[in-house]
This record gives structure tokens, C-alpha cells and sequence, in this order.
């Protein structure tokens, strides 16, 4: 282990046996925002000590192994524990690394998920209906809660575009690199001769802002228009001024929401929305400065960068950033993408490892 990275575990210690005796002081609760902070805190040092006692005690029962080298009758054992000590020590010690790793603070919220159509007419609005699907699948496999905030339905069916709200915990920490355009190959039911057509829609993901500690939203930089609502509504649509426009005059964003019935609702909604694409378009900024230092092996979350091809003629999914082909077309469409976020979680932390080495 490098000196480094065993001064930083060392200095967590510390840090714990400091908290241990704050939380054990008499009157500690008194002031009940610092009790449960320490707590948290508590509660996320206490694996990284408890690893890095076994990663200790490892290497204690290795440099013990190593004395008894001397020893002709012990020297095939001390080499069979030796052996053994060093591989336990390396699994150790990428454990360590991986609680080093910092964390990100949105991994826990909820989201807000967008998908547009792209290249295709009527075939890419079909697949954005299909995404949503799949998404909406996912997240209630994960007993999360999906609340529709705007749609625009396709002339034959699915979405020109669909917004919606993700609420569970950690949502955004299995869902974030899905940011990005993704291509269908597949024969559409608009096609009479049987040929395979290309299309792509784009997806966006960004978590849920809270508006108070994370976005101030100036009122003199918002210009919110009302507007009657189009699409399915019967006779309250064309009566009622109830869709909301909200324009961020700074940056330009746009935001429309005109699901709900309430103007009051909608215009909640869509400053709900509109926090969380100004929270993500900083983020987006921030990432873009150090990826130039760094490039992340996930990509850019640029929306325009492609990311994935669901090939139905062949039954495979093709995430481009990581090379990983899945012949399970019709169970991911169902949601099941356990396989497709565990790999790529997998290959971010890689990639965080790598700078963290380099960093060390």
C-alpha cells in the first residue's frame, strides 16, 4: 500500500476515535443537527476502519508466515500462507481504495428523466414510448414511484417527448450514465417491405435539485407565460389557461409543463424541472474542466454523444463507452438493467481508482 493512501486511512482513524468520544459526551444530543451529522459521519468511517483493521492484521499474519521460512519442517506452510496473506492483502486493499473514493453527493436523490425523439419520425417517437417504458419497468423493479410531468405524444404513438419525475432512493446513483443518444435498428411497423431501419432519441438524466441549497431562483430572471394546454384533455383544454412556459433568462433553458390540471401545480412542476437542469448544466460545466485533465471512460454525458444500439433483428444491446454486447434484448426492454448499471458503475470506479493512483 502506498504511504500515502495508508496516511489517509490512518487519519480516518483518528478521525473515528474523535467522533466515538463527541458521541459519548455527556450532553452530546443537545444540539440534535451536530448529533446526527457526527452520527452520519460515524456511520460512513466505521467500514473504512474495520476494513483497514483487517488489512492490518493481514499483514501481520504474512510477516508471521515469513519468519517461519527459516524453518525446513514450516517452510511449504509459511509459502502456502504467505501466498494466500498477499492475494487477501490485495483484496484488501482495492476494498480500501474503493471507500476512499469520493462520494457523490447526488447518488441518493431523486430524478428527473427526459427523452426526446430524434432521427426517425414516427418509428423514434415508437422507441422513446419504448425507453419510457423500460425506465418506468426498471424503476419499479427497484419500488420506485415514476410521476409523469409532461408529454408530448407521437402522431401514431409514444412520445415526441416525455418528461417524469424518478422518486426512490438511489435512483440517481443507478440511472446517471444514462444521459445520451440511443440508436434502435429494427424493422417499424410503418414499414411494409420488411426493411430495417435506423433511429435514435436522446435521454437525459439529471437529479432532482433542491432549490433552496442548491438553486436560487431570482424571480427578476424568470419570465413564466400561460398558455392553453394541447393534446388529450376533453373540454377543460380548451377552456383553461393551465400550461406553464417558465423561461431562465441567463441561461436560455425552457421549460413547459402542462400535465396537471392546477397552473399553480404545473408552474411548480416546471420550476421543479428547471432547478434541476440548472443543477445539471453546472455539473455538466464542472465535469467538462476536469475531463479536460481526464477523460472519463463513461464519456462526457455530452447529449449528443452516442451511447447505445438496441438491435432487435440480432436480440443484443451495444453500450458503446465500455464495448459490452448483452444478447437479452427483450429482458432489458423489460427493465432489466441491473447488468447494463452494475458494469457501468464498475467501470467508473476503475476509472476513479486510476486517478486516485495516479494521485497517491
Amino acid at each position: 500500500m502506498k504511504p500515502s493512501i495508508a496516511a489517509k486511512l490512518e487519519s480516518l482513524e483518528r478521525r473515528l476515535g474523535e467522533i466515538d468520544a463527541l458521541l459519548s459526551a455527556e450532553g452530546a444530543t443537545r444540539d440534535m443537527e451536530q448529533y446526527r451529522r457526527l452520527s452520519r459521519e460515524h456511520a460512513e468511517l466505521t467500514p473504512v476502519a474495520n476494513l483497514f483493521r483487517e488489512f492490518r492484521q493481514a499483514e501481520a499474519d504474512v510477516a508471521e508466515a515469513q519468519a517461519m521460512l527459516d524453518d525446513p519442517q514450516l517452510k511449504a506452510y509459511a509459502e502456502s500462507e504467505i501466498k494466500a496473506g498477499r492475494e487477501r492483502l490485495d483484496q484488501l486493499e482495492t476494498g480500501l481504495q474503493r471507500l476512499l473514493l469520493p462520494k457523490d453527493p447526488n447518488d441518493e436523490r431523486n430524478i428527473f428523466l427526459e427523452i426526446r425523439a430524434g432521427t426517425g419520425g414516427d418509428e423514434s417517437a415508437l422507441f422513446s414510448g419504448d425507453l419510457f417504458r423500460m425506465y418506468a419497468r426498471f424503476a419499479e423493479r427497484n419500488r420506485w414511484q415514476v410521476e409523469i410531468i409532461s408529454e408530448s405524444p407521437g402522431e401514431v404513438g409514444g412520445y415526441k417527448e416525455i418528461i417524469a419525475r424518478i422518486i426512490g432512493q438511489g435512483a440517481y446513483s443507478q440511472l446517471k450514465f444514462e444521459s445520451g443518444g440511443h440508436r434502435v435498428q429494427r424493422v417499424p411497423v410503418t414499414e411494409t417491405q420488411g426493411r430495417i431501419h435506423t433511429s435514435a432519441c436522446t435521454v437525459a438524466v439529471f437529479p432532482e435539485a433542491d432549490r433552496i441549497e442548491d438553486v436560487v431562483l431570482n424571480p427578476a430572471e424568470l419570465r413564466i407565460d400561460t398558455f392553453r394546454a394541447s393534446g388529450a384533455g376533453g373540454q377543460h383544454v380548451n377552456k383553461t389557461d393551465s400550461a406553464v412556459r417558465v423561461t431562465h433568462l441567463p441561461t436560455g433553458i425552457v421549460v413547459e409543463c402542462q400535465d396537471g390540471r392546477s397552473q399553480h401545480k404545473n408552474k411548480e412542476k416546471a420550476l421543479s424541472v428547471l432547478a434541476a437542469r440548472i443543477k445539471d448544466k453546472q455539473m455538466r460545466e464542472q465535469q467538462s474542466k476536469q475531463a479536460a485533465t481526464r477523460r472519463s471512460l463513461i464519456g462526457s454525458g455530452d447529449r449528443s454523444e452516442r451511447i447505445r444500439t438496441y438491435n432487435f433483428p440480432q436480440g443484443r444491446v451495444t453500450d458503446h463507452r465500455i464495448n459490452l454486447t448483452l444478447y437479452k434484448i427483450d429482458s432489458i426492454m423489460d427493465g432489466d438493467l441491473a447488468e447494463l448499471t452494475r458494469s457501468l458503475v464498475a467501470e467508473h470506479q476503475a476509472e476513479q481508482l486510476a486517478a486516485l493512483a495516479e494521485a497517491a
